[in-house]
């Protein structure tokens, strides 16, 4: 037997695994915003048996973006009973310990970068896809095994690698152009074409540094691959169906109102709705419900 060409095929797991360490070494050059303080104090009390919803008011009224946002949160459609919600102590009654802990996450990454210039679009982008994938989950129903609140906060974080890149690479919003028009190669290979990373990749880290869940880490690493939304890709079916809700409500929203294209949906969008059961049919008619009550 010829064993000349065996040694290649050894190399080839330990140059995958070279590349992704070289990754992370850069990511973390780059530098990953810290974990909030105030993230770690609010699950400390959450944890407890009988949380003090009277402290946690107080540690977040110390923060008058956190509390405005937490009560902005909880007037959303998908949270309110119909009235609305003036204080933040109401805000927490309404959104519950866990829902808080993943409110304040999704509040505190934006502020992380707010010295990041012009990206008031991006963060709009982010919030209405995660409203729109939050009121995706209450119509599909608990088959797919996530809650509006799990699809709400993948969705504030499956891009969060983006505003890490901008400042290192100048060049990197025009990356980010090509890109979105790409209709062939995934949107991450444009990436590491350019820079020798990608956002998701930058993404994962930081999420797991704010010791989000397993699931959505996965999810936030593979929301570009194709494998992971057709099951070639071994990661959980939680996961899967994070990136497909996500996906699928950054399309309602695209269709519907014609602003920050992309070519995702020509690429993903027959595995998310093969990954979510759903048939091109359903779409109107999820999106007339959705963009509906997120319009009121």
């Amino acid at each position: 037997m010829d064993t000349r060409h065996s040694p290649a095929s050894h190399k080839e797991k330990p140059a995958a695994d070279a590349v992704e360490n070289r990754m992370k070494i850069a990511v973390r050059d780059i530098g990953i915003p810290p974990r909030p303080t105030i993230l770690a104090q609010i699950e400390q009390e959450t944890a407890k048996d009988n949380p003090d919803f009277i402290y946690l008011a107080k540690l977040l009224s110390h923060d008058v973006g956190l509390s405005a946002g937490m009560i902005k949160v909880a007037n959303s459609p998908f949270f309110s009973f119909g009235k609305k919600v003036p204080t933040i102590q109401e805000a927490l009654l309404v959104l519950g310990l866990k829902l808080v802990v993943n409110t304040v996450a999704g509040l505190s990454l934006q502020q992380a970068f707010k010295h990041v210039p012009n990206m008031e679009r991006f963060w709009g982008a982010s919030a209405a896809t995660a409203e729109i994938s939050a009121m995706l989950v209450k119509q599909i129903g608990n088959g797919i095994g996530i809650r509006p609140a799990d699809a709400h906060t993948f969705a504030l974080f499956r891009d969060c690698g983006i505003p890490m890149l901008m400042i290192p690479f100048p060049e990197y919003r025009d990356i980010l152009i090509r890109a979105n028009q790409e209709t062939s190669l995934s949107f991450t290979d444009i990436e590491d074409q350019a820079i020798s990373l990608n956002h998701a990749m930058v993404g994962v880290e930081l999420a797991e540094d704010w010791l989000l869940p397993a699931d959505t880490c996965l999810a936030i690493r593979h929301h570009h691959d194709i494998a992971a939304l057709n099951g070639k890709l071994d990661i959980p079916l939680r996961s899967r169906h994070l990136i497909a809700v996500a996906q699928l409500a950054e399309h309602l929203i695209q269709e519907r109102t014609a602003q920050s294209q992309t070519s995702e949906w020509q690429k993903l969008g027959s595995d998310c709705l093969a990954c979510l059961d759903l048939a091109a049919d359903d779409l109107p008619a999820l999106a007339d419900t959705c963009m509906a009550e997120i319009s009121r």
